[in-house]
Protein backbone atom coordinates (compact mmCIF):
# COMPACT_ATOMS: atom_id res chain seq x y z
CA UNK A 1 0.00 0.00 0.00
CA UNK A 2 1.43 3.08 -1.10
CA UNK A 3 1.34 6.50 0.88
CA UNK A 4 0.63 9.73 -1.15
CA UNK A 5 0.28 12.94 0.34
CA UNK A 6 -1.63 15.36 -2.36
CA UNK A 7 -1.29 19.22 -1.73
CA UNK A 8 -1.90 22.53 -3.39
CA UNK A 9 -3.25 26.13 -3.10
CA UNK A 10 -6.26 28.26 -3.28
CA UNK A 11 -8.08 26.94 -6.36
CA UNK A 12 -5.56 24.43 -7.05
CA UNK A 13 -8.02 21.87 -8.02
CA UNK A 14 -6.68 19.78 -5.35
CA UNK A 15 -10.34 18.18 -4.12
CA UNK A 16 -10.98 17.64 -7.83
CA UNK A 17 -7.63 15.38 -7.89
CA UNK A 18 -8.56 13.65 -4.54
CA UNK A 19 -11.64 12.94 -5.65
CA UNK A 20 -10.39 11.40 -9.19
CA UNK A 21 -8.35 8.90 -6.82
CA UNK A 22 -11.14 7.93 -5.15
CA UNK A 23 -13.13 7.17 -8.15
CA UNK A 24 -10.14 5.64 -9.54
CA UNK A 25 -10.02 3.34 -6.19
CA UNK A 26 -7.70 4.84 -3.96
CA UNK A 27 -8.77 5.44 -0.38
CA UNK A 28 -8.36 9.33 1.09
CA UNK A 29 -8.14 11.46 4.21
CA UNK A 30 -8.57 15.05 3.86
CA UNK A 31 -6.69 16.52 6.60
CA UNK A 32 -8.76 20.18 6.86
CA UNK A 33 -11.71 17.70 7.55
CA UNK A 34 -10.20 16.14 10.23
CA UNK A 35 -8.92 19.54 12.06
CA UNK A 36 -12.60 20.61 11.38
CA UNK A 37 -13.89 17.54 13.51
CA UNK A 38 -10.89 18.03 16.60
CA UNK A 39 -12.43 21.16 17.38
CA UNK A 40 -16.11 20.33 17.55
CA UNK A 41 -17.05 20.28 21.05
CA UNK A 42 -16.09 16.44 21.79
CA UNK A 43 -13.03 16.77 19.27
CA UNK A 44 -9.73 16.13 20.94
CA UNK A 45 -8.40 19.73 19.96
CA UNK A 46 -11.70 21.65 21.89
CA UNK A 47 -10.60 21.85 25.19
CA UNK A 48 -7.30 23.14 24.90
CA UNK A 49 -7.92 25.55 21.97
CA UNK A 50 -10.33 26.68 24.35
CA UNK A 51 -7.70 27.17 26.76
CA UNK A 52 -4.86 28.99 24.62
CA UNK A 53 -7.58 31.53 23.11
CA UNK A 54 -10.34 31.74 25.28
CA UNK A 55 -14.25 32.53 25.46
CA UNK A 56 -14.31 35.03 22.49
CA UNK A 57 -13.70 32.15 19.96
CA UNK A 58 -17.16 30.52 20.83
CA UNK A 59 -20.28 30.91 18.88
CA UNK A 60 -23.92 30.91 20.78
CA UNK A 61 -24.47 27.07 20.67
CA UNK A 62 -20.69 26.15 22.34
CA UNK A 63 -18.61 25.29 19.26
CA UNK A 64 -15.59 27.28 18.47
CA UNK A 65 -16.23 29.53 15.09
CA UNK A 66 -13.49 29.00 12.64
CA UNK A 67 -14.11 32.46 11.78
CA UNK A 68 -13.32 33.84 15.22
CA UNK A 69 -10.47 31.95 15.82
CA UNK A 70 -9.25 32.30 12.05
CA UNK A 71 -9.50 36.38 12.78
CA UNK A 72 -7.90 36.19 15.72
CA UNK A 73 -4.36 34.32 14.62
CA UNK A 74 -4.27 35.75 10.93
CA UNK A 75 -1.48 38.73 11.42
CA UNK A 76 -0.17 37.08 14.53
CA UNK A 77 2.33 34.85 14.16
CA UNK A 78 2.88 33.61 17.70
CA UNK A 79 -0.93 32.97 17.96
CA UNK A 80 -1.12 30.96 14.93
CA UNK A 81 2.15 29.03 16.37
CA UNK A 82 0.19 28.33 19.51
CA UNK A 83 -2.50 26.97 17.39
CA UNK A 84 -0.91 24.36 15.06
CA UNK A 85 1.15 23.32 17.97
CA UNK A 86 -1.96 22.32 19.05
CA UNK A 87 -4.10 20.84 15.77
CA UNK A 88 -0.91 19.30 13.43
CA UNK A 89 -0.18 16.62 16.01
CA UNK A 90 -3.41 15.54 16.62
CA UNK A 91 -3.81 16.08 12.78
CA UNK A 92 -0.96 14.13 12.24
CA UNK A 93 -2.11 11.01 14.52
CA UNK A 94 -5.39 10.79 12.76
CA UNK A 95 -3.42 10.37 9.23
CA UNK A 96 -1.24 7.54 10.90
CA UNK A 97 -4.47 5.77 12.25
CA UNK A 98 -5.57 6.12 8.94
CA UNK A 99 -2.66 4.39 7.10
CA UNK A 100 -2.94 1.86 9.59
CA UNK A 101 -6.22 1.09 8.94
CA UNK A 102 -5.39 0.01 5.59
CA UNK A 103 -2.46 -1.80 6.14
CA UNK A 104 -4.55 -4.18 8.56
CA UNK A 105 -7.05 -4.20 5.27
CA UNK A 106 -4.15 -4.95 3.18
CA UNK A 107 -2.86 -7.65 5.35
CA UNK A 108 -6.26 -9.23 6.17
CA UNK A 109 -6.84 -9.28 2.08
CA UNK A 110 -3.42 -11.13 1.18
CA UNK A 111 -3.89 -13.63 4.23
CA UNK A 112 -7.57 -14.40 2.35
CA UNK A 113 -5.88 -14.48 -0.67
CA UNK A 114 -7.96 -11.53 -2.57
CA UNK A 115 -6.87 -8.16 -3.57
CA UNK A 116 -6.24 -5.45 -1.02
CA UNK A 117 -9.76 -2.83 -1.18
CA UNK A 118 -6.84 0.15 -1.59
CA UNK A 119 -3.66 0.24 -3.40
CA UNK A 120 -3.14 3.59 -2.42
CA UNK A 121 -3.69 5.74 0.37
CA UNK A 122 -3.86 9.42 -0.09
CA UNK A 123 -3.66 12.32 2.43
CA UNK A 124 -5.18 15.54 1.29
CA UNK A 125 -3.43 18.70 2.41
CA UNK A 126 -3.27 22.16 1.44
CA UNK A 127 -0.10 23.09 4.44
CA UNK A 128 1.18 19.25 3.80
CA UNK A 129 4.75 20.92 2.83
CA UNK A 130 4.65 23.65 5.46
CA UNK A 131 4.56 21.31 8.39
CA UNK A 132 7.04 19.55 7.17
CA UNK A 133 4.51 16.39 7.06
CA UNK A 134 5.83 15.79 3.04
CA UNK A 135 8.29 13.91 4.70
CA UNK A 136 5.92 10.62 6.12
CA UNK A 137 5.10 9.76 2.43
CA UNK A 138 6.56 7.89 0.00
CA UNK A 139 5.12 10.22 -3.04
CA UNK A 140 4.08 14.19 -3.01
CA UNK A 141 1.99 15.06 -5.62
CA UNK A 142 0.65 18.58 -6.70
CA UNK A 143 -2.19 19.85 -7.86
CA UNK A 144 -1.14 23.36 -10.09
CA UNK A 145 -2.07 25.38 -12.43
CA UNK A 146 -1.13 29.50 -13.00
CA UNK A 147 -1.09 32.23 -10.52
CA UNK A 148 -3.85 33.46 -12.39
CA UNK A 149 -6.21 30.48 -12.74
CA UNK A 150 -6.08 30.48 -9.11
CA UNK A 151 -7.42 33.91 -8.93
CA UNK A 152 -10.23 33.47 -11.56
CA UNK A 153 -11.38 30.45 -10.25
CA UNK A 154 -11.86 32.06 -6.33
CA UNK A 155 -13.04 34.99 -8.29
CA UNK A 156 -15.86 32.44 -9.64
CA UNK A 157 -16.20 30.89 -6.31
CA UNK A 158 -17.30 34.29 -4.33
CA UNK A 159 -14.08 36.25 -3.25
CA UNK A 160 -12.98 39.22 -4.26
CA UNK A 161 -9.57 39.79 -6.61
CA UNK A 162 -7.92 41.39 -3.49
CA UNK A 163 -9.22 38.82 -1.03
CA UNK A 164 -7.81 35.88 -3.63
CA UNK A 165 -4.56 37.96 -4.07
CA UNK A 166 -3.93 38.52 0.28
CA UNK A 167 -4.76 34.64 0.82
CA UNK A 168 -2.34 33.64 -1.96
CA UNK A 169 0.38 36.16 -0.33
CA UNK A 170 0.09 33.88 2.94
CA UNK A 171 0.44 30.73 0.87
CA UNK A 172 3.25 29.23 -0.36
CA UNK A 173 3.56 29.50 -3.87
CA UNK A 174 2.86 26.48 -6.23
CA UNK A 175 5.66 26.87 -8.55
CA UNK A 176 7.79 26.38 -4.73
CA UNK A 177 5.86 23.27 -4.04
CA UNK A 178 6.99 21.53 -7.50
CA UNK A 179 10.29 21.41 -6.16
CA UNK A 180 8.75 18.79 -3.76
CA UNK A 181 6.53 16.84 -6.17
CA UNK A 182 6.91 13.85 -7.49
CA UNK A 183 4.19 13.98 -9.71
CA UNK A 184 2.63 17.11 -10.98
CA UNK A 185 -0.55 17.36 -11.82
CA UNK A 186 -1.71 20.37 -14.30
CA UNK A 187 -5.36 20.88 -13.63
CA UNK A 188 -5.45 24.07 -15.27
CA UNK A 189 -7.45 22.46 -18.35
CA UNK A 190 -10.52 21.01 -18.48
CA UNK A 191 -11.65 18.59 -15.72
CA UNK A 192 -11.79 15.71 -18.27
CA UNK A 193 -8.31 16.91 -18.94
CA UNK A 194 -7.40 16.68 -15.42
CA UNK A 195 -8.83 13.45 -15.14
CA UNK A 196 -6.54 12.30 -17.42
CA UNK A 197 -3.63 13.63 -15.71
CA UNK A 198 -4.86 12.15 -12.97
CA UNK A 199 -5.25 8.69 -14.18
CA UNK A 200 -1.97 8.73 -16.20
CA UNK A 201 0.19 9.85 -12.71
CA UNK A 202 -1.64 7.21 -10.92
CA UNK A 203 -0.95 3.88 -13.73
CA UNK A 204 2.73 5.24 -13.33
CA UNK A 205 2.20 4.99 -9.38
CA UNK A 206 0.60 1.25 -9.81
CA UNK A 207 3.71 0.20 -12.68
CA UNK A 208 5.95 0.97 -9.23
CA UNK A 209 4.16 -1.07 -7.13
CA UNK A 210 4.41 -4.16 -9.80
Amino acid sequence: MRRVGLTGGLASGKSFVGETLVSLGCALLKADEVGHRLLEPDGAAYPMVLAAFGNSILEPDGRIGRTRLADLVFGHPDRLQRLNAIIHPLVFQEEERFFESLARREAEAHRGGSEPAHRVGVVEAAILIETGNHENFEKIWVAWCPREVQIERAVHRGMSREQALSRLEHQMPLDEKRAYADEVIDTSGTKDETRANVGAAYRRLLEECE
